[in-house]
C-alpha cells in the first residue's frame, strides 16, 4: 500500500497526526508532514505504508477534512 499527501491542500487541522504517527505537525508551515515520503510533484508526497500501519494510515486519510490524503492498494486502486 502507498499513501499520497497533497500538502498544498492541507489546512493544518492535524487530524491525520492524531490518527497515525506517519504524519507530524509542522507548526512553522501550519501543515502536516508525511514521514519518509518522496516529493513526486510540487507539494505531492508519496510513501509506502508499513503493513502494521495500514489501518491507521487509512483512518488518517478518512478523517482529513479536505481530502488531502489518498491511500492506494498494491494494484494502484484508490481505496480511501
Amino acid at each position: 500500500m502507498r499513501i499520497e499527501f497533497d500538502r498544498d491542500t492541507c489546512i493544518g487541522m492535524f487530524q491525520c497526526v492524531d490518527e497515525w504517527d506517519g504524519f507530524t505537525k509542522n507548526l512553522d508551515d501550519g501543515k502536516a508532514d508525511l514521514a519518509d515520503s518522496e516529493e513526486v510533484d510540487d507539494d505531492l508526497f508519496v510513501a509506502e505504508i508499513p503493513e502494521d500501519a495500514e489501518f491507521d494510515a487509512q483512518f488518517a486519510a478518512r478523517v482529513c477534512p479536505v481530502d488531502a490524503i489518498a491511500v492506494y492498494d498494491d494494484d494502484g486502486e484508490q481505496i480511501v
